[in-house]
């Protein structure tokens, strides 16, 4: 299993159509081949960011089948007009699980 870790700057005044975007997107994500889970935080620090927490069964189901595929290029007409900069995006394997 592998978390994307997706990294979200909104732009001042944008987190509520970003987040009632991100709602809406979820649902193509919910459909994506090799989409386990799908979350998204809000940092209290800094209320313009955001997190995507997506699980995808392989990287390859994020990096070949999704990203680039019409899915995507959906998701993306969606919330990238609230983009206050391009995402930051990084994939991670569990190494621990304590509690």
């Amino acid at each position: 299993m592998i978390l994307e870790i997706a990294q979200i700057d909104v732009k001042p005044g944008s987190e509520a159509a970003f987040e009632a975007g991100i709602g809406r997107a979820s649902e193509i994500f919910r459909a994506a081949k090799g989409c386990v889970s799908f979350n998204v935080r809000r940092s209290v620090e800094k209320p313009q960011r955001y997190r995507l927490l997506i699980e995808w069964e392989t990287l390859e189901a994020h990096t070949k089948d999704f990203t680039g595929s019409q899915a995507w290029k959906d998701y993306r007409a969606i919330v990238s007009p609230t983009f206050d900069g391009p995402p930051s995006v990084e994939h991670t394997e569990l190494v621990l699980s304590a509690f």
